[in-house]
């Protein structure tokens, strides 16, 4: 007698569609994240003007950058 293949191939409720909306979902929230990414949020001129313009790093205070005191 040959075998009767089984009815319900689904292993420990294995369910392929969930898994493509929980994917669709996700890259959905990644292309609204990177949509808000594009925008210029308020405070990024100034915090562009706390960088050193001659080594990059960011100025802590309002003096002198320590590269331009011959420090750093």
């Amino acid at each position: 007698m040959p075998s009767r293949p089984a009815r319900n191939m689904r292993v420990s409720g294995f369910r392929p569609r969930m898994i493509v909306k929980i994917v669709s979902l996700f890259l959905l929230g990644m292309v609204v994240l990177a949509m808000f990414g594009k925008y210029r949020f308020p405070g990024q001129d100034r915090l562009a003007a706390a960088k050193c313009k001659k080594c990059g790093k960011f100025k802590i205070g309002k003096g002198p950058c320590r590269c331009l005191k011959g420090k750093g």
